[in-house]
């Protein structure tokens, strides 16, 4: 295992996000502030619980999903792309290191661009409502899990993309809609049949749902089936990670 080569990369991206603060970090949490400010904090006041929870409370989870998922596509994706953009990918692929290597660089940079961001909204939404996190353990992994699945995920757009527009539109067109309508910000037990059904063919209904089962006990669907489609989508990105490296797809252009 070439250590030093996975800490290159890893040091290469990560010194991007600091030279970049404003908009790698402080941009998504001050989005998500807003979130609790006008959903927690105004609206949320004047709605009633959720199984027991405050609103302001019971919407966390879903917007640290939220931010987690398009930001460690993002990450990952642009961190890869722009290597072949500029050309630089030659070098990478020139240096001893192996293709578990490349990815573990640079998924392992955006995962923890990610988790750092969850981390500061965590942060944040203490100003704004009170919470509680019942499983810390559970949430941890959960974050992790999904931080370093999505990474991976973004890593694999970066490779199909040609252009910066491509960049945007599975993250934007895709993965959004999906978490708004996955109970962000409401219990799809609120949903009326035939809706709620086909909700559960969304599958990120099932990590918004593990992940607030680790904040307060409750969940949409068993934590267990959770888990299991955050553990199968993972080997599904590393499934198309081989597949790239062993056929070359796109990697050089």
């Amino acid at each position: 295992m070439n250590w030093y080569g996975i800490r290159a990369i890893y040091k290469f991206e990560m010194a991007r996000t600091w030279r970049t603060l404003m908009q790698s970090i402080a941009s998504p949490v001050l989005s998500t502030a807003l979130y609790f400010i006008v959903f927690g904090a105004a609206i949320g006041s004047r709605m009633g619980e959720i199984d027991g929870i405050s609103y302001g409370a019971f919407i966390i989870p879903g917007l640290i999903m939220l931010s987690l998922l398009s930001e460690s596509i993002s990450n990952a994706s642009f961190g890869i792309f722009f290597p072949k953009f500029s050309g630089t990918i030659y070098e990478v692929l020139s240096a001893p290191v192996s293709a578990f290597e490349i990815v573990a660089g640079y998924v392992g940079a955006a995962a923890t661009k990610s988790i750092l961001i969850g981390a500061l909204i965590l942060i944040t939404a203490r100003f704004f409502v009170d919470y509680q996190i019942m499983h810390p353990f559970w949430m941890l992994g959960f974050l992790v899990l999904t931080a370093v699945t999505f990474s991976m995920f973004g890593f694999v757009i970066g490779i199909w993309a040609d252009d910066f527009q491509k960049l945007q539109i599975i993250p934007l067109m895709v993965i959004a809609p999906l978490t708004f309508l996955g109970g962000a910000f409401y219990s799809i037990d609120m949903l009326p049949e035939p809706w709620r059904t086909i909700t559960l063919f969304n599958p990120v209904v099932y990590l918004i749902s593990g992940f607030r089962w680790a904040f307060y006990g409750v969940a949409d669907v068993n934590v267990g089936v959770s888990l299991g489609m955050t553990l199968l989508f993972l080997l599904l990105c590393m499934t198309a990670v081989w597949w790239i490296f062993r056929t070359g797809y796109r990697i050089k252009t």
